[in-house]
């Protein structure tokens, strides 16, 4: 795979306030970054949406 496909995109997310505390909450008790665990999720999310 080359350099350039490897490289994370950038997304500005613009959220609600209790959803962001409720994702820091999460992130927090799974040991990750807010960032981290917004990947996880949509990554899980896709995974099962692929079956």
């Amino acid at each position: 795979m080359k350099e350039k496909e490897k490289a994370k995109k950038q997304v500005l997310l613009r959220l609600a306030p209790s959803l962001w505390e409720d994702l820091a909450k999460w992130a927090d008790d799974d040991y990750r970054s807010i960032n981290a665990q917004i990947e996880y999720l949509l990554a899980e999310c896709v995974r099962k949406r692929k079956g």
